[in-house]
């Protein structure tokens, strides 16, 4: 199937991009047209953690257990191009609307690399605020990988 890709035009790509997006939609698999990154990362993890997902327009966390804990989650794609490991913008920090952040790092083919739960307090001691951003930026970098605080649960995500 991947080398039929090769005999598909420019236009032909984006169109079964675009109907890949639209059927992991009616799956409930993501929840928005964008990129499918952060929405596959929050249900992976909302199943994973038995979460309830919150509403899109939820301000500072994406799901909440049933004690009421509250996680943000984000998640990053890598690929030969680009191996950065810096998540999305994480807004607010000082509000300590979340508990607990949740990063996922995957591989080019959507592969776990990475998957931790971090403590609100461990977050602020290593995310850097950009003021051009108006955020936190947090790369998930081996110190962080390594603090006894930081939980692994490689073992509770599987794609």
């Amino acid at each position: 199937m991947i080398s039929e890709l090769k005999n598909l035009s420019e236009v032909e790509l984006l169109r079964l991009h675009s109907s890949i997006i639209n059927e992991l939609k009616s799956r409930n698999v993501v929840r928005t047209k964008n990129n499918p990154v952060g929405d596959y990362t929050e249900w992976l993890v909302a199943n994973a953690l038995g979460l309830e997902l919150a509403k899109n327009s939820a301000s500072g966390y994406d799901g909440i257990d049933s004690k009421g804990i509250k996680y943000q989650i984000k998640g990053r794609r890598i690929t030969p191009d680009n191996k950065s490991r810096q998540l999305s913008a994480i807004r607010k920090l000082d509000e300590e609307d979340f508990d607990y952040l949740v990063a996922v790092i995957f591989d080019q083919n959507y592969g776990v690399v990475d998957a931790v739960m971090i403590p609100h307090e461990v977050v602020k001691e290593y995310a850097t605020y950009k003021e051009h951003v108006n955020a936190y930026i947090l790369h998930l970098r081996v110190a962080i990988l390594n603090d006894f605080r930081v939980k692994d649960i490689n073992g509770l995500i599987s794609s």
